[in-house]
Parts: C-alpha cells; structure tokens; sequence
C-alpha cells in the first residue's frame, strides 16, 4: 500500500467534496495513522506534523486524530502539547479509553505526585505561612518565589501584605497551573509569575530590582538535589539585596534573607530487609545457576567516591511504612549543617573536601542503609522536620549498602562513611564496618609513638579507619549496575523457579516423538501447545530447541533455559554491561562458549532485529515477563513478541 499517495488523493477529495467526510472517515482516518507511521520511521517530523494540522483542519472534532497527534509529540519530548491533545480527545469522547489511559500518563509526567502530597500537608504550609507572614510583617517587603509550583508561598507574601511579589517556575505545565491558580485567588495583579529558572533572571530585564526575601522550598529527601545550593547562590549574587551585617539595625527591606535560614542533616544506620531485597543480591545459587564472584551487581543508587558520572545518590522511601519495617543499629547522628544565608558558605559546601564520620554501633543486625533526614529551620522560631517519625509530605534518603566483606555488626563496633557535597547532591560514601578488634589494632599501630595522638593526629586516625573495609573493583570484575525492580527479581527464587517449570514443561511436549513432518497433512500436532506456532519441522536429536527471552531488563532465565537440555538460549538484553554479566554467568556454569546468543547485537538495521535464529527454524519459547511493578501490562514488550512469534 502506497498511504502517502492515498493520503493526499483523499486530501483532494475532500476538498473539492467536503460532503463525502462522514462517509470516508474512517478509511482517511487508518491512512493518516499508516502514513504517519512511516514518516515517523523515516524521522521526517515536520511533515508529520503536516499531515496532521491538515487533518485537522478537515477533522478539528475528530478524537482519534487528536490522541494519534498527541502520541507523537509525546514520544518527540513535547509532553505540554501532546497533553492539549489528549484532553481534547478526553473531552470530545470521554469514553475514549486510549486517549484517557494517554492523558493520565501524561498528566504523571507533567504534574508528579508528591505535588498533592506536598499542598496537602497542613502542618508544612502552616509553618511556611507563619515563617512568611513574620518577615513581611517585619519589614521584608519585596520577595521572590523560586521554584513557585503552584504558587502557594507567593499567595502567603501577598496575602501577609509583601509590596511586590515575583514567583519563577521552570515546568511549563506548572507555570500554567500557578496562573490559574493565582488568578482564581485574585491576585494575578500583585503576583508576576515568570516561566523561566531562577538562574536566568536578570534584574531589570525580569525583575525591576533586587529583592529583600526569597522563599524557596526546592529541597528533596537529600536536601540539595532541586538544586538549592547553586539557585541561593545566584540569587545572593544577583537578585538579593546583601545580607544584614552585624549590629546593622533599621528598615528591613535595606538588606536581604532567605525563607528557609538554614538545615540541619541527620542520619541513622538501620538493617531493613525490604531495602536489601531491592539493592543486594543475596544469593549465591538461583534454582542451579551459579552466580561468580566476579561479577558485582550495584543498584543505580551507589557509586564510588571517584566516579565521574553525576548520578542521584540514594533512592526514597517513607521509612515509617516500609514492608516489614526496620531497625535502627546506631543513634541518630548528624551529618552536616547549612547556613543559607552565608554565601562563601554555600559557596564552599561544593569544593569541600569529605568528611570522615565514625558512628558507634548499639545494637546487633545486618547493616543495610543509611537513612537520611533534615531539620529545615525557616527562622529563628519555626522549623519543620522530615524524620521517619514525623508525618509529612517528604520520604526520607535511603543510602543502600553494598559490596561490603561483612555486613553483620554488634555493640562496640563502628560504622564509617564519608559525607560531601558533591554535584550539588548529599554524597555519603565509603561506608564500612569497623570491629572492636580491628579499632584496637589500628588504634595500637598508631600509638606506638606515646605523642602521636597528642600531637593532633586524631584525624589521621580517624581516616584510617574508616577506609579500613573501603573496598574498591578489582581488575577482573565486572560491575553490573541493575535497577532495583531488577535485583529484586534476582533475589526471586519462586520466580525462576516457577519460569523453569514452565519450561521443563514445554520442552518435555516436543519431543521427537511428537512431532511430525508437514507432508502428514492429519498430524494433530502442527501447531504446538507452547503457542508459538512450531510447524512444517522435523525435530532431531542433533538439532536444539530454540529460546528467546524479550522480558525487559536484566534477565538470567535464558542461562536457565540452557541448563534443560539441548537448548540454544537468546537474550534480549541491550546493555554492554549486561551481556558481558551474563556472558560471565554463563562461563561460570561451564556453558561452551557462544552458546548463548544476544538477539540485539550488532544489529544495524531494524527490519533484521527480530529475525529468527535460522530460516528453518522457529521459537521452541519465547519469555516475557510484560508486568510493571504498578501492575500495567508493558505494551511494547507485546508487541516485540507477537512480532517474534
């Protein structure tokens, strides 16, 4: 079919007999989709976008063309317009199921959670408003609202009588919603809402002078990974009026502060099976499939003090509902204190140097995490606090332990870790267990010179031990950085066990004796109950059955499969990282070399990715695993097999 020539005939006439509409719907409506499919394919967008605005023009009310358009903005990164789109199509058939399932991906995208979570903490808005109303009542007048969201802390100033009001928001779709918002309040007049980051505004481009107050509140679990540090900066060098100096007294709107004033960080040692689960490998052995020393599997949430790459540090949970709970092995402990209305400090907190900490151990476990929290101190008299025991609309930072000799502790010993600031995130890094035995020998080593500790070498000490148990990669092993949906599934023994069953079941159905040639045309058996159409072969002894694996990720039921019997296994993995893992994997259990296969390698063009392993030969199995930890069914690994059956 030619849908390019098709689709422009039809464009002629409907024009010239714009009566046939109803008529040609339909029919207009699958060309325009098939079409567009391949103008896609061939990464010619604008005449996509063409081909649809004219659709458009002769359709304007037409849902189907509204969601189809929306979908390929969504995938070119326009998620603000592919949005506009699948609402109209929402509101034009609100039984649409597509276009509603499509919306509310979008609307995930756009206008994330812990948004509700946050306006709906009433203990958290209370202090912000007191905190607010305090300073503008005492004298902070002029004020800036970075990182705005909805806009509520910039409807607190104006509302506590601030003179003039600027909020700046980067999210398109949030800028939009604090418009609405504000306007539905009444005070568009006094509020100026900028879409744009707080490091572009320039005074007086943007803003007419320098403020007397910023209000912010871009703080995440970690603390600085909204970017607080490097937007205060900016605003005390360029939007603030310069801080009060000691002794200074008078109108307050001569010089400048910032709502929050300042943090405290804290954190605590705990074992907790459910962050294990998700971020260790705890096995050794996985229904007969070795896994070898060699290989290190980490989750994205660790890394080493040298990497270069700038990668979130720690993962988020709400510690008070985690599954099956936690214990806590040390005291809390703080790890570090912000001023954020000293600039050199702020200033400083990037370049400084880690710090070494030693936590005393006070009860028996498996370390798993630090757990991180804060004290956000807005002023001198309100505070809010993120700890595991307070309810409030932030989790708290989880920093998974691994790749440790030991993880088991006891009273009397320590844990170590180094804390920095780095890449404008809370880095804690280097954590180790340290025995009483082995403090006692470090300990003796360095007091052999009686003056040694007197003469200020306790931080020496200190470094030495906490980079005791520091472990680093040796040269032959591979790291294999896993989700943490994946190392779970690892850590699933039910789960393979259940895939190698399901296997052994299938396999024992083709046996030579069941399978017969295509000439017999009574053979009952042409189509093979394991559903993938396994006909007009002969099955021998000398010939394997054939496995592909299209589950998403990381995935050993390949290696699995090849441990059943004469079987030629293929996984779809597409990470270098994960091939060489499993490659390893497969070494380790004494699998000859090539006997697994990589579906995807080195495959440059696209029609030949989901070919067969030999002309003559079809899929004894073919794996998917297509369930979403939410529950959604993955749609392209659907599609991916259905194209490989």
């Amino acid at each position: 079919m030619d849908f390019g020539t098709a689709y422009a005939h039809y464009l002629l006439v409907l024009s010239l007999a714009p009566e046939l509409k109803d008529d040609v719907k339909e029919t207009f409506q699958y060309t325009l989709l098939k079409w567009a499919e391949e103008l896609d394919a061939l990464s010619r967008t604008q005449d996509l976008l063409g081909c649809y605005e004219q659709a458009l023009e002769l359709f304007p009310d037409d849902e189907v063309i509204c969601n189809s358009m929306g979908e390929h903005l969504f995938r070119m990164g326009f998620r603000d317009e592919a949005a506009g789109y699948f609402h109209k199509a929402v509101k034009l058939n609100p039984d649409f199921s597509d276009a509603k399932e499509n919306f509310y991906r979008v609307a995930n995208w756009l206008v994330e959670r812990w948004h509700f979570i946050m306006l709906n903490d009433t203990k958290r808005n209370m202090i912000y408003n007191a905190a607010i109303q305090k300073a503008v009542c005492s004298g902070f007048k002029s004020v800036l609202d970075i990182g705005a969201g909805t806009g509520i802390l910039s409807m607190f100033a104006k509302k506590a009588g601030a003179q003039s009001v600027y909020a700046c928001e980067l999210s398109k779709t949030m800028y939009e919603l604090a418009c609405d918002v504000v306007a539905a309040n009444k005070m568009e007049a006094g509020i100026k809402l900028l879409h744009m980051k707080s490091l572009d505004l320039e005074i007086p481009k943007h803003i007419p002078e320098r403020v007397s107050l910023v209000v912010t509140e871009t703080v995440d679990a970690g603390l600085f990974g909204e970017g607080i540090v490097e937007s205060l900066i900016h605003a005390w060098e360029h939007l603030l009026l310069q801080p009060k100096t000691k002794g200074e007294n008078g109108n307050c709107d001569k010089y400048g502060k910032v709502i929050p004033a300042s943090a405290v960080i804290y954190g605590m040692a705990v074992e907790c099976a459910e962050i294990r689960r998700h971020h260790r490998v705890g096995l050794k052995d996985i229904v007969g499939i070795h896994l070898p020393k060699n290989v290190k599997f980490q989750s994205p949430a660790y890394s080493y003090i040298d990497n270069e790459e700038t990668v979130e540090p720690y993962t988020t949970e709400k510690m008070s509902r985690v599954p099956g709970g936690y214990l806590a092995l040390t005291e809390c402990f703080e790890i570090m204190k912000v001023d954020f209305n000293n600039l050199q400090e702020l200033k400083s907190l990037a370049t400084k140097k880690p710090d070494s900490i030693t936590i005393p151990v006070v009860k028996e476990g498996t370390l798993d995490a630090v757990v991180v929290w804060f004290v956000l101190q807005l002023d001198d008299v309100h505070s809010l606090s993120t700890s595991p025991s307070e309810e409030t609309c932030w989790e708290q930072a989880v920093y998974p332990v691994q790749d440790l000799p030991d993880y088991w502790m006891k009273p009397g010993d320590h844990v170590t870790m180094e804390v920095s600031c780095q890449d404008c995130y809370l880095r804690i890094q280097s954590i180790s267990v340290l025995s009483l035995e082995q403090e006692m020998e470090v300990t003796k080593s360095f007091t052999k010179d009686t003056d040694l500790l007197s003469s200020g070498k306790e931080a020496e000490l200190c470094s030495a031990l906490a980079n005791l148990q520091t472990s680093k990669p040796d040269a032959g092993e591979q790291i294999c950085v896993l989700e943490s949906t994946e190392i779970a599934l690892l850590n699933n023994i039910p789960y393979h066990e259940g895939f190698k069953m399901a296997m052994k079941k299938v396999f024992s159905s083709l046996t030579p004796e069941k399978l017969c040639q295509v000439m017999d045309p009574h053979c009952e058996d042409n189509e093979m109950s394991s559903g993938t159409g396994r006909q007009n072969t002969v099955q021998s002894t000398s010939e394997p059955l054939y496995v592909l694996d299209v589950s998403e990720g990381f995935s050993i039921l390949p290696i699995i499969a090849g441990t059943l019997g004469q079987v030629k296994p293929y996984s779809s993995v597409e990470k270098d990282q994960h091939r060489i893992a499993l490659d390893l994997i497969s070494e380790a259990n004494h699998f000859p070399k090539g006997t697994l296969e990589f579906w995807l390698r080195h495959v440059e063009d696209e029609s030949a990715v989901l070919q067969r392993p030999k002309s003559d030969k079809l899929w004894s199995i073919i794996i998917l695993d297509v369930i979403e930890p939410s529950g959604l069914i993955q749609q392209e690994i659907m599609e991916k097999a259905a194209i490989s059956r």
